[in-house]
Formats: structure tokens, sequence, C-alpha cells
């Protein structure tokens, strides 16, 4: 387990996959500009780096085959278990993903997975509404996932045959991702490059719940398989992501955010959470609601950002885990598309925004993974810094009028090294759904300039009526900023300069410095 495909990607850091460790520089700069260099940045890490930003297994694979050479690297790492067997709930009665087997008249084989049931959500899901009339063509963004034989399989709104009904005035991106298509219809800002990379988590939730190699099982069968069957109950999962590709930066980044904590505190909670472990355990993830407190790794084993993400909507569209402690199997597709993890889901404690995760190869240990929670908690219990913890979990989030600059009403910060991004809540003025979609929208457009795949870009700065914006793309890091629309260039970058230095200054509190291993 020790040994993956990611250990050979060390040697080509520069083409995105993370830094050495000799990049990561104790000292932290002072300069008014930090961080033009990555690992300089304010939030760079200070240790190796926890995540996998831009490449992945998938993407090396898809080099070699390109090259028609073989890897060097060792085996990856996959999940204990085949992909699609029968699961078993815990016997504290949280129900787990339930697969089931059905048997047809041809004799194949079908593993039915069914995701934990969200009534409320998915009872309440419009599925009948009208594809011919004005409102389900008044929807900004449709997204409709088919089987390569044509086979309907998800429509985010409507039915699943909505896709025959013409779409006049629209942007209509393919991804082919076999043995799907995948269709978004959109009348956004967003350019083809951007909708591609929604249709990508879109493809990637599916298969977390399947596997690749159980989806390439069944339509090898029966090409014209009605994949609905299995996906009966996960609808809420896509919808969920859906909605948030829509309103989270750290999607559009490709990055996490941090719960703001102080440096001290987070670093106990680490400590605490290195110190609960098993022989089974690759990865232990604390959340409090949709932040990132802390990510313990087994040594030389990497996890893409994402991954990350899926598991933040499976649990974040999921109420059932607050009912005890779950057990439920989860394929994280950029670490390996071929099998399950385990995950142990529970929350801290009842009513609690804090959710712990534990990852592990084997099927059989959620005696042992319940037992490192209580360790953990116990642990955590014994210090000072488990109140600090539940005291920061109150305020999740921060006030751009904390940074101290004037004019600036907003900004996302991320840093390149870490893969983490930093973002105060957002103002008064952009309050509004209206007013909260259309800010990102501008974002979005920003970012789709910034990495346009023939002209990048790497400074924009935009006057507007309502506002003033401003892009800068560096080795370091990534920032965009909303102004108020009377600002200059040059108020702009004296605001860029200060605001640099107050990252750097709350980096502590913002980012993850000194990630931990096993």
């Amino acid at each position: 387990m020790e040994g993956d495909v990611h250990n050979k990607a060390r040697a080509s850091w520069d083409n995105g996959t993370f830094p050495p460790l000799e990049r990561l520089l104790i000292d932290r700069s002072d300069s008014p500009t930090p961080g033009l260099v990555e690992g300089t940045e304010p939030g760079a890490g200070q240790q190796a780096a926890m995540f996998v930003h831009s490449r992945s297994m998938e993407d090396l694979r898809a080099e070699e085959e390109e090259e028609g050479g073989e890897s060097r690297g060792k085996p990856q790492p996959v999940a204990d278990g085949d992909p699609g067997c029968s699961e078993t709930s815990s016997e504290k009665g949280l129900q787990a993903v339930q697969v089931e087997e059905e048997e047809e008249e041809d004799d194949n084989i079908i593993v039915e997975v069914r995701a934990p049931k969200e009534s409320s959500w998915a009872e309440s899901r419009i599925k009948d509404e009208d594809v011919c009339s004005e409102g389900w063509r008044s929807h900004r963004k449709h997204v409709f996932v088919l089987s390569e034989a044509g086979k309907p399989i998800y429509s985010r709104y409507g039915t699943e045959e909505a896709l025959s009904s013409t779409m006049d005035g629209y942007n209509v991106v393919f991804l082919s991702k076999s043995p799907l298509v995948l269709v978004a219809v959109s009348r956004t800002r967003q350019s083809d490059k951007e909708l591609i990379r929604e249709l990508q988590y879109i493809y990637y939730q599916i298969v977390s719940l399947l596997t690749l190699t159980q989806l390439n099982h069944i339509f090898q069968h029966k090409k014209n398989y009605d994949l609905r069957r299995l996906l009966v109950g996960s609808e809420h999962l896509i919808d969920n992501l859906l909605r948030r590709l829509d309103r989270d930066p750290g999607l559009l980044l490709s990055g996490v955010t941090c719960l703001p904590l102080a440096g001290s505190t987070r670093d106990a909670v680490s400590a605490a959470l290195q110190a609960a472990k098993a022989q089974s355990l690759v990865f232990s993830i604390l959340l409090s609601g949709d932040r990132l407190v802390t990510l313990v790794r087994r040594k030389d084993q990497f996890l893409h950002h994402m991954d990350l993400h899926l598991v933040f909507n499976l649990v974040c569209s999921s109420s059932c885990f607050r009912d005890g402690e779950g057990w439920t199997p989860i394929c994280l597709p950029k670490f390996n598309t071929a099998g399950f993890f385990h995950a142990h889901i529970s929350y801290l404690e009842p009513g609690s925004e804090l959710c712990l995760i534990l990852v592990s190869t084997d099927r059989e240990d959620f005696f042992s993974l319940s037992d490192c929670k209580h360790r953990f908690l116990e642990r955590l219990r014994k210090r000072s810094a488990f109140q600090a913890l539940k005291e920061a979990t109150k305020t999740p989030s921060y006030s751009v009028d904390q940074v101290g600059i004037p004019e600036l009403r907003h900004f996302l910060y991320k840093s390149k090294s870490s893969g983490l991004y930093t973002s105060p809540e957002v103002p008064v003025v952009y309050q509004s759904e209206e007013e909260q979609d259309r800010l990102m929208e501008l974002y979005q457009e920003l970012h789709s300039r910034l990495h346009h795949s023939t002209r990048p870009l790497r400074y924009i700065y935009r006057c507007g009526n309502t506002e003033n914006l401003m892009a800068w793309l560096t080795s370091g890091f990534e920032l965009y900023l909303c102004l108020t629309p009377l600002v200059t260039k040059v108020q702009a970058l004296s605001a860029v300069n200060r605001l640099l230095k107050w990252i750097r200054k709350e980096e502590d509190r913002l980012f993850i410095l000194s990630p931990l291993t096993y």
C-alpha cells in the first residue's frame, strides 16, 4: 500500500504535480509583494504538500499511454475489496450504502448501489417539469448524462428525455468519458473549458458511487442498460454538486478552504488525529461544514482536491451521518477508479458541525476506526484545543472589513503550492441570490481568461459601473479582487500589496502550514 504512481510524479513537480520539499522554504518573506515564486507565497506549506493539485494517477496514465512507455513506479494502492461487492452497515444502526445483486433473465449479474436515502431532498426534487414550458427553458444551465448508446441517465431539470428538445441560443458542450457521454447546455458566461470541468465533476461523482470498473462491466454486458436503476436515491448527490459548482469558489479554483483557526490549536488537533491511527488508515479528515480543519495522510499517499470535494459533497448532502457512526464504501476516482475505500463518517458531538472522516483500505475495520475516533476525542478533551476548536466553528468565516482596505469588497486568494484558498464572507452588497450568482459569474469569467487554453493572461484589470475587478496569476498564487467602482488602477495595485501582507500576517490562521503524516 505504501507505493503508488504518484511517486513517479515527484520528478515532474514543475508540471503542476506538487513542489519538492526543498522548495517549501521555512523562512517567510517580508516583501511588500511576497510569494511570486511557488513555495514562498502566503499560505504555502512548510512541509510536504497534502494534495496532488493539478494532475492525478489518471493523468499520468494517459501520458504513459501516449508515450507507449511502461510505468516505472510501484503499483497503485487499491482499496481493499472488489468493486461493487456487498457491504455491511455498522451495528450502531447507521445504514451504509447497500449493495444488492440482481440476476437478470440473461444470467448477467448487475450490482445495484443505493446511496443513503435523503428523503427530504430526493422526494422534493422536481422531475415532472414540462420540458416545453418557458420555466424549463429559463434555467441558466442544464446538465444531461447519457450512455454511449444514447440511453438517458440523468437530467438536472425535468426528465432525462429533455435533451431531445430544441435549445436555441444556448452553448452546448459535450464530454465523452467512456462509457458515458455528458452534456452541458448553458447560457452563462462560462467558457467551454469551464463547462467541461463541471462535467468532469459530474462524471467523477458517478464513478465514486460505482467505480469505473463496474461501469465498464455493466455496459460491456449490455450496452443499452438503464443506469438510472443503480443511481436511484443518489440523484441528490449530483444535484447538490451542481449547486456547489455554481456557488463554491473552491471548485472553480481547484482548491480547498480551511476553517480560520489559531495555528497552535490546529497543530494540537492535527497531532491528536495523527496519534489516533490504525494499520489500514490512509486519510484522516476533519471538516467543519464545508471547511477543512485538518488532514492527516499516510506517508507518500496524496489526495486530489477533486476527491476531497466529492467527500465534502457526500457528507454535506447526507443528514443520516448525524445519527451515529457511518460505514460506507467510497471510490476516490482521482486516486484510483478501480475499487472502493471504506469510510468511517461521524460527527464529534450531537449538533456539532465537526465531522470526522477516516478512510480505510479494510472493509472489516469499522470497530478499529471507531476506536480511533474515540481515542482522538479523548486526547482532544484533555486539552484546551477542543474548546477553542468548538468556538472557532461559531465563526467559520471572516469579514472583509478585518483586512482593513476600505476599497476592497471581496477577494479569492489561492496558494498554488498548498492547494488551499481563502476568501471572506460575501458582503451585504452581494447578499441576494441574484448578486451572489452575478459575482460568481464575474469570477468565472476572469478565471477562464487567465486560464485560456490558447491565449492565457497573467493580469486583468476591468472597470465597471457597479464594481472594478482585478485578477493576477503568478507561479506562486492566484488572486481575484472585487473593488469599489471608483478605484483607480494605481489604488488597486496598492490594495493588492496590502492584501498580500495581511494574508502573510494571518496565514497561520487561514492555512494549514504544517500538514502531518502517519
